[in-house]
């Protein structure tokens, strides 16, 4: 299900990068034919450079990455799909380099998550960026499930370490985490406390742009959320942009980062997810030196 794309369109500069990643509700809900206006018309106004989609839909009769991105994009599919052609995507203007995929298997209860997994792949940036490690993260998602979270974060953290170096310094991690910033399996990607004998540390994008506002992504201020099957949704923050940090702190600086579809247009919202918006940029002066 991976496809290469017809031309290749311009990023936005090789010193900056925006990440999206957003969770397009099932095609099956709400109205896709005006949703997905909606979502493709907010996409292409966005420009993100790399961009993680979630419960898309593609099957032999209907290309819904292609009717929501348009052309231009390298795309490489989450490992594992239902049985209906829901799944998740990596989608980059640049191409992809190394690819791995695990489809969690061996990470306890998936039987409520058919399409849960991870891509983590090089991003051939252009100098004097440089090539980027992207993961596209989609744990297990029922509330109850957060011990096959942390064991699907630990395995997601292992494979993004094992395409670190060669060249590749620099490492994203984004998706619908659908776990909020104090559970166990996000604090272990932020470095506030260790899984399985491992830790990693990774800079959230949200916060360190609002560091005092929840910015939830699932909200019952959404109607879709209401109407969906969490009639009683609180309010969460579950989809994330996360930079990878060094020794000495983030390798990229977090510009800005912005939620996405938080308003409906001509009364169509887009999906029961805000998405994310992060621009990063090379730091005027990389961790670890001294001037």
């Amino acid at each position: 299900m991976d496809h290469r794309p017809t031309a290749v369109a311009e990023s936005s500069t090789s010193r900056r990068v925006r990440m999206m990643t957003v969770n397009v509700l099932d095609a099956g809900h709400a109205d896709w034919g005006d949703r997905r206006r909606v979502l493709a018309a907010g996409i292409a106004q966005a420009r993100p450079d790399v961009i993680a989609v979630q419960e898309i839909v593609r099957s032999a009769e209907y290309d819904g990455v292609r009717d929501v991105l348009g052309e231009g994009w390298h795309v490489v599919a989450h490992p594992r799909w239902s049985r209906g052609g829901v799944g998740a995507v990596l989608a980059s203007r640049w191409p992809f380099g190394t690819v791995k995929k695990d489809a969690f298997r061996e990470t306890g209860r998936i039987e409520a998550a058919p399409w849960c997994g991870v891509v983590v792949a090089q991003v051939a940036v252009p100098a004097p960026f440089g090539p980027l490690v992207v993961a596209h993260h989609k744990p297990s998602w029922p509330r109850g499930h957060e011990h096959e979270r942390e064991r699907q974060a630990v395995t997601a953290a292992r494979l993004v370490e094992s395409m670190i170096g060669g060249g590749c310094r620099h490492a994203v991690v984004l998706g619908d985490f659908d776990a909020a910033p104090d559970s166990a399996s996000v604090r272990f990607w932020q470095g506030r406390q260790s899984l399985d004998q491992m830790s990693v540390c990774y800079r959230d994008a949200w916060e360190a742009a609002h560091p005092d506002d929840p910015g939830h992504t699932f909200s019952p201020d959404n109607p879709l959320v209401q109407q969906g099957d969490m009639p009683r949704e609180e309010g969460r923050r579950i989809d994330y942009v996360m930079v990878r940090c060094d020794d000495h702190g983030p390798t990229l600086e977090v510009e800005r980062c912005e939620r996405m579809f938080t308003q409906p247009v001509e009364g169509v919202w887009a999906s029961d997810h805000f998405g994310l918006l992060a621009e990063m940029c090379l730091p005027a002066r990389p961790g670890g030196s001294r001037t």
